[in-house]
């Protein structure tokens, strides 16, 4: 792909690799499960399930329906679940293309029941059980008649399922009491040949007694920490998959006491060198991020003043040629800018940060 503007999130491929690799060693005989969802978390969804899929996960999950069938409609061919609820109308499209999707309530089970056409292989079905995040999921209490009802109706019964709300903290009463009902579900439905699986990266790490049949790894997949807590408690190593770079693409002296950018918030306190960079919010540099800092030359550099829709501006130690590399996120020299540093600045967790990034960045895979 030919682009003309030097911005560019630059995908590290062999990152996605090593990181598969910690989470099937650390898996054991559980299946690891590759999440991809929300565009592989900014990633790009066909790049990162295309290299998962060659290093050899042969399970995917993803948010929503439209992201089932894009990966279908582009010749992937491996199993599907579909994380989220899905409407009336895909049911029967999720029979043809051999899509698994969770059963997230008895009305869904009714539905989906009706919905379903019985001239087609019958729908798969993973239950995802309510046991605390109260987002989608049958309560704990009512699976068994949820269970009782799939296997009476047109439906292959093939995983049961739940998500943990604090896995990324110090275990606590919540997660306990999360794992203790989901092992009492597991238990009365006394089904080997169901995939069991409940954790995410979180859990996987810090939880390898409920690895089950299989663990879903999302944020960290791409080489992100679930979280500080995890980070630091954490025995493997991740490799982050994503760094950010632009280039200068514009140089001037601004004298002392000049403003600069909207609100004139900024104000040289001496003769100063500002570059702009082709970057603003329109391409997922928040204004928050006024005052984090860049690396031009292996050096921290400041953001300053209002970060536009289309550029921002840096501080400079000098005068420096267009066409200077500057990196956003990733490493240059001996200095490292993380996402986590981007999301503490703007006050958020490191999973929106890549999910921000418009497509207006291009994905440069290597």
């Amino acid at each position: 792909m030919v682009t003309y503007r030097p911005t560019k999130a630059i995908i590290d491929l062999a990152a996605i690799e090593k990181n598969l690799e910690v989470f099937k060693e650390q898996a054991g005989k559980a299946e690891v499960i590759a999440v991809v969802k929300a565009d592989a978390y900014g990633h790009g969804v066909l790049e990162i399930s295309r290299r998962a899929i060659a290093s050899g996960i042969r399970f995917l999950a993803v948010a929503t329906p439209d992201e089932a069938l894009f990966l279908r409609q582009q010749g992937i061919k491996t199993r599907l679940l579909v994380l989220g609820a899905a409407p009336e109308a895909f049911i029967p499209v999720a029979q043809q293309e051999e899509i698994t999707l969770a059963a997230i309530s008895l009305a869904w089970l009714d539905m989906a029941s009706k919905a379903a056409n019985p001239e087609l292989t019958p729908l798969k079905i993973h239950l995802k059980i309510d046991s605390g995040m109260r987002r989608v999921g049958v309560f704990p209490e009512d699976a068994k008649r949820a269970i009782d009802f799939i296997r009476r109706h047109h439906f292959s019964f093939d995983g049961l399922f739940t998500h943990f709300a604090t896995a990324d903290e110090e275990s606590g009463e919540l997660f306990q009491k999360q794992v203790k009902e989901m092992k009492a579900v597991i238990e009365s439905a006394a089904d080997s040949a169901l995939m069991v699986h409940v954790s995410n990266s979180a859990a996987a790490i810090m939880h390898q007694d409920l690895a089950y049949d299989g663990v879903r790894i999302g944020i960290s997949l791409y080489g992100i920490a679930p979280s500080a807590y995890v980070e630091n408690e954490m025995s493997i190593a991740l490799s982050p998959a994503m760094s950010l770079e632009t280039e200068i693409v514009h140089v001037k002296k601004v004298r002392a006491g000049e403003a600069l950018s909207y609100g004139a918030t900024y104000r040289a306190e001496e003769d100063e060198w500002i570059a702009t960079l082709p970057i603003g919010y329109a391409d997922g540099m928040l204004r928050g991020l006024q005052g984090q800092e860049v690396l031009v030359r292996g050096m921290r550099m400041p953001v300053v003043g209002r970060i536009c829709m289309d550029q921002c501006m840096v501080k400079l130690p000098e005068e420096l040629p267009i066409g200077e590399k500057v990196t956003l996120i990733g490493k240059q020299g001996n200095e490292q800018i993380r996402m986590e540093e981007w999301a503490e600045k703007l006050d958020t967790i490191p999973y929106e940060i890549p999910c921000i990034l418009t497509k207006r960045v291009p994905r440069i895979y290597c």
